[in-house]
């Protein structure tokens, strides 16, 4: 059974650190454009960050410079470095394939930010 399982949320100060983990049990994980995306209270579901198979990666404005996706292919995992939190970014994160043909979603990682 293919799953998605995120890892890594929390509760954290206002200009704090957090990275999340999202591991893929499947095949072929390094030919898939990942992503890593979050929902607010309230609001619909945005993707956040793109690493695509090659390595290139794409941030929205909201997070550039304080975000960092990253990958290893070898264990299957799609990494988010975030630093320099805001309340703005409290969330529920989620990874998944960037694009229209994703995978089921898994349970997200819950990420507060406040004082």
């Amino acid at each position: 059974q293919l799953y998605l399982e995120e890892s890594g949320g929390g509760l954290v100060q206002p200009g704090g650190s957090l990275r999340l983990s999202c591991v893929y049990s499947g095949n072929r994980f390094s030919l898939f454009d990942m992503a890593w995306y979050r929902q607010a209270p309230g609001k619909q579901r945005e993707l956040v960050a793109s690493i695509f198979s090659g390595g290139t990666t794409n941030y929205i404005d909201a997070v550039q410079g304080r975000f960092t996706i990253s990958r290893d292919n070898a264990k299957n995992t799609v990494n988010l470095q975030m630093n320099s939190l805001k309340p703005d970014d409290t969330a529920v994160y989620y990874c998944n394939r960037d694009g229209k043909i994703q995978f089921s979603w898994g349970r997200g990682a819950q990420v507060t930010v406040s004082s």
